[in-house]
């Protein structure tokens, strides 16, 4: 029996702090799960299924590993990508040169951006763990669904042949019992027709007898 096809996966989208996110799972709950999201993203508007090829393309080739880019960009997702690049400039007027800073501020400025990367880092491996154990846990499921179907069908498979067995042996048996009637049957038959052959020959010899015997009383 050919076996059951895997539950198809889709492609979903999310923006979640510096990052765009996309994954490939078998359902928004899943999805859900892996961005570790404590609420719903979909409900929400804040996440959605997509169709843009070169986003399905790349989460199909890593199904179940989350993917990012920066927020606002439309670069190609991967495993691991770097921080926005324009972080801190939203309140520089176009075209102002921006003062230099010292070289503590700077120092200090890097930090942050460090231990965010160390965290996100941290983040990508907890979701990777969470998706890989999550499809895990449904392929589990849907081993134990198909097991359950194919004893279910073996046990019916089971009732129907002994069904069948059954019905098969009451025919033999009617069959056998049809012929020995009928062979019975054929020698009656026979023996009947052999005692009226007999019959008629005795019935001959008198009736022959007797017309001689008429004939001569009649001289």
């Amino acid at each position: 029996m050919p076996a059951k096809p895997k539950r198809k996966l889709k492609t979903y989208q999310t923006s979640l702090g510096f990052y765009d996110q996309a994954i490939a799972a078998p359902s928004m709950k899943a999805a859900l799960e892996a961005w570790g999201a404590s609420s719903n993203l979909f409900h929400q508007g804040a996440a959605k299924e997509t169709d843009d090829p070169d986003v399905v393309a790349a989460t199909m080739a890593k199904p179940g590993v989350v993917l990012r880019r920066p927020v606002g960009s439309d670069g190609a997702f991967s495993e691991s990508a770097e921080l926005p690049t324009d972080l801190g400039d939203d309140d520089a007027e176009p075209g102002s040169k921006r003062r230099k800073q010292p070289k503590r501020t700077t120092r200090s400025a890097k930090r942050p951006a460090k231990a965010a990367k160390t965290s996100s880092g941290k983040s990508d491996e907890q979701a990777v763990r969470k998706a890989a154990a999550a499809f895990e846990k449904e392929e589990r499921r849907r081993e134990a669904a198909r097991a359950k179907e194919e004893a279910a069908r073996a046990r019916e498979r089971a009732r129907r042949d002994k069904a069948v067995a059954a019905a098969e042996a009451a025919l033999d048996k009617a069959r056998r019992e049809h012929d020995s009637r009928a062979e019975a049957i054929e020698a009656e038959r026979a023996a009947l027709d052999e005692r009226a052959e007999a019959e008629q020959d005795r019935w001959d010899k008198q009736r022959i007898k007797l017309q001689e015997a008429l004939r001569r009383a009649r001289e």
